[in-house]
């Protein structure tokens, strides 16, 4: 399956929820929720009851959307997250909040998860000193992620910086934006994670 490059707004339409997909145009008056709050489609404004399997679903496929992950991607992140002890549903959020593409969203430095990936792919980031371009990196405890050398002085980087020091980053991040580098002092939690989502609908899905 190929990854979406279709219009990013489309998204949030067929989950009926700013997925914030498209970072500060999402919060103006811009944004395609706000104008057009119905799924798209020829049939989008007739809104039919889900059964309980469309419910669980549409909460896997909108948690999708969010981090940006393919549909093979996200069971074996599923399956990784059942084997793990504790819960599965927060096992799998844990486990996509630690891929180093929402670390740099979460740092600060991209306006969306899909700039912070790229920027990712494009290398300019590093974790404890070496280059990484993947985006599905899992960090761990005490990793640092940096902006690369001879990256931090582009006109880019500055403005990404500049950004980054009026955002507020997440409790288990410590964001040196000046330097442009985060070091994670804890895994994310369950409180950690502001997202509108009902994981247990995710698990029951997969459960059947």
């Amino acid at each position: 399956m190929a990854r979406y490059t279709g219009p990013a707004c489309r998204q949030c339409r067929r989950e009926g929820m700013k997925l914030y997909l498209k970072g500060d145009r999402c919060y103006t008056d811009k944004c395609a929720i706000a104008r057009r709050n119905y799924a798209p489609g020829q049939h989008g404004q007739n809104k039919k009851k889900l059964s309980n399997y469309g419910v669980q679903l549409r909460e896997k496929q909108k948690v999708r959307r969010i981090y940006g992950i393919l549909e093979n991607q996200f069971k074996l992140y599923f399956e990784k997250a059942e084997r793990m002890k504790g819960v599965t549903g927060e096992n799998l959020l844990t486990l996509l909040e630690r891929r180093l593409d929402n670390v740099v969203y979460r740092m600060g430095f991209g306006d969306s998860r899909n700039e912070a990936r790229q920027l990712v792919r494009h290398g300019h980031f590093t974790v404890n000193g070496k280059k990484v371009n993947i985006p599905s990196y899992q960090v761990d405890v005490n990793d640092l992620i940096a902006v690369k050398e001879n990256s931090k002085g582009t006109e880019k980087f500055k403005a990404l910086a500049e950004a980054a020091a009026a955002k507020t980053a997440p409790q288990w991040l410590s964001v040196n934006a000046e330097m442009m580098e985060a070091r994670v002092i804890s895994l994310p939690t369950r409180e950690d994670i502001d997202l509108p989502i009902e994981e247990h609908l995710i698990v029951e899905l997969y459960s059947k």
